[in-house]
């Protein structure tokens, strides 16, 4: 196990997306990565999340040392590893394609680091098949990557990283070739696959419920920053930022414009009055104009008055709320308000709360 930490990382490319040497200020090109100081704990499972370009691949590609730094370290177990090859770093990636040899068997990819580096057949062998039975996968070492199914090259790719015995693995969203059924799945096998091996994990991904349900803490990214790190119950409870709020949640946090003040709460809190158990809720009032029925549960959508701005909000109710809602008509409905959420109007950072 290690512990992986960025400090003050800075990652820049021309207006090309060619590499971009260290510049004067004046002329710096796109920074994909913006000044990221970030650490992981031992044997933590770490998920890189945000929207595409983000920064989030680029950042995962400078810790395996796959790209350089404009500016800033790379340390692993307290060295700094920033000038270090990517083979001297003991990390191990496993990329969205899982770039596995077409014409090799399955035995002969997850070896084929092992031969590389010049190992013993006998105990490049063993560690093959130690691995290959980890992921369950022994019964498909004399196949070919084109007969197996996605979740089966993924568990491959897997293999011929966990071989190498690395102090961190880094997957750039290994599952997003797969089906939405056989991604779910492969979810549950991540997990239980790096608590059984303790090995540092930093994910990337793009999916909030891939990260809700795989991390032990997330780091939010936009425009090569980082938003917010912390346990996904806390960043989804209590976002940083307004940025945070709505890109995590489906549908996201409800954010309606009071003095100054943006007011947020998440739709799963927005209830008809007589369903919101809370000695102090903030009273909505909701004129509906559209009832959607998604798994389970009603999505209400309409204009709310009563906590700020008359806004567009959205009310998600479970199938367990028991109350009567149609599209053209006018209802109160009301928030607790131990869960209301403020955030600063100007700068979108939270802020302190206020009485509504």
């Amino acid at each position: 196990m290690a512990v992986v930490e960025v400090r003050n990382l800075v990652k820049e490319f021309d207006g090309a997306g060619g590499r971009r040497r260290r510049r004067s200020p004046a002329r710096r090109g796109v920074r994909a990565v913006d000044g990221v100081d970030l650490r992981t704990e031992e044997g933590e499972y770490l998920v890189l999340l945000g929207p595409s370009g983000c920064g989030k691949t680029t950042l995962l590609r400078t810790v395996a040392g796959l790209e350089h730094p404009t500016a800033g370290d790379v340390l692993i177990d307290g060295h700094v590893v920033t000038g270090l090859p990517p083979r001297a770093r003991k990390v191990a990636m496993v990329f969205q394609s899982y770039a596995l040899y077409p014409h090799k068997s399955v035995f002969a990819n997850i070896v084929f680091p092992l031969r590389a580096s010049g190992m013993e057949r006998t105990e490049r062998d063993r560690k093959a098949r130690w691995a290959a039975g980890l992921l369950g996968i022994e019964h498909l070492l004399e196949r070919k990557p084109r007969q197996l199914s996605g979740g089966e090259r993924q568990r491959v790719a897997l293999a011929r990283a966990l071989v190498r015995e690395p102090h961190v693995f880094l997957l750039d969203e290994p599952l997003s070739n797969l089906d939405a059924k056989l991604r779910a799945s492969a979810r549950d096998e991540l997990k239980r696959f790096q608590e059984e091996i303790g090995t540092t994990t930093i994910y990337v991904t793009h999916d909030q419920v891939e990260a809700m349900g795989l991390g032990d803490r997330i780091a939010v990214l936009s425009a090569g920053k980082v938003r917010q790190v912390g346990p996904p119950v806390e960043v989804y409870d209590d976002p940083a930022d307004t940025f945070v709020a709505t890109f995590i949640g489906s549908p996201p946090m409800n954010l309606v414009p009071r003095d100054g003040v943006l007011v947020g709460f998440r739709p799963e809190h927005l209830l008809p009055a007589g369903q919101v158990r809370s000695a102090d809720p903030v009273t909505v009032g909701l004129a509906v104009d559209r009832v959607e029925y998604l798994s389970g549960d009603r999505h209400v959508y309409g204009t709310a008055t009563g906590v700020g701005e008359a806004t567009r909000v959205v009310a998600r109710l479970p199938a367990t709320v028991d109350a009567p809602v149609e599209a053209g008509q006018q209802y109160d409905f009301a928030v607790p308000r131990d869960r209301l959420r403020f955030f600063d109007a100007g700068t979108g950072r939270r802020t302190e709360p206020e009485r509504v």
